[in-house]
């Protein structure tokens, strides 16, 4: 008798498999920020870091690759937003990595394509290990969102492929709102990593020829 090797459901658990959280506490004298991550959660996001757009990205990425998110951060906004959006980057990553472990049995490789309206963004990534970002999102001559300065997203992504140790690519082949451009662009990696962390029922071992994906 042959035994099927179980697969995962449509959130990408194993019945019977331990569900895969961390948490991450990171503070310096610019921010402080506290992160809780499932990865095999129902798409439910708490997020509050005192950005209101970047609430409302965090949020639709946690919806959409069905990852159960609590994350707070505040931090020296009254200077600039640059210090709270790259360290929310960095903690976020490493949240991802520790969930993770030692990565056996993930599918490892994610891609998705969004569209929004006019807008439609590309995200293909790696949980190789080896942090690496292509970030090709031309912007409209519209820089701000209220206040948020649209170009700090890039930052932010180059930071969470740096402790999340992704090789990581984003383009959006055409849009004019960059509302909707950045809105299909943390929707397609919040797919795409999905995809990628997904347990493969029929996988054995870790995803790489080496035996390590650190």
């Amino acid at each position: 008798m042959v035994k099927r090797a179980r697969r995962p459901g449509r959130t990408g658990r194993v019945k019977g498999a331990p569900r895969r959280t961390a948490r991450v506490d990171r503070a310096t004298r610019e921010t402080k920020i506290s992160t809780t991550l499932a990865l095999d959660g129902e798409g439910e996001g708490r997020v509050t870091t005192t950005l209101p757009f970047l609430d409302h990205m965090l949020t639709a990425f946690a919806k959409h690759g069905g990852f159960d998110l609590r994350l707070t951060a505040r931090g020296d906004t009254h200077i600039d937003y640059h210090h709270l959006i790259e360290d929310i980057g960095l903690v976020l990553g490493e949240t991802i990595a520790r969930g993770l472990g030692d990565k056996r049995g993930i599918a490892r490789f994610g891609s998705a394509a969004v569209p929004m309206d006019d807008a439609l963004a590309m995200v293909t990534l790696d949980l190789s290990g080896r942090p690496y970002l292509v970030y090709q999102v031309p912007l409209p001559k519209r820089r701000k969102i209220l206040k948020f300065d649209v170009e700090l997203v890039e930052h932010f992504f180059r930071s969470l492929a740096t402790t999340g140790g992704i090789t990581l690519h984003i383009t959006t082949p055409y849009g004019h709102d960059p509302h909707h451009l950045l809105e299909a662009v943390f929707k397609a990696f919040g797919r795409a990593l999905a995809q990628a962390v997904r347990r493969d029922g029929l996988a054995r071992g870790v995803p790489s020829t080496k035996g390590s994906l650190a």
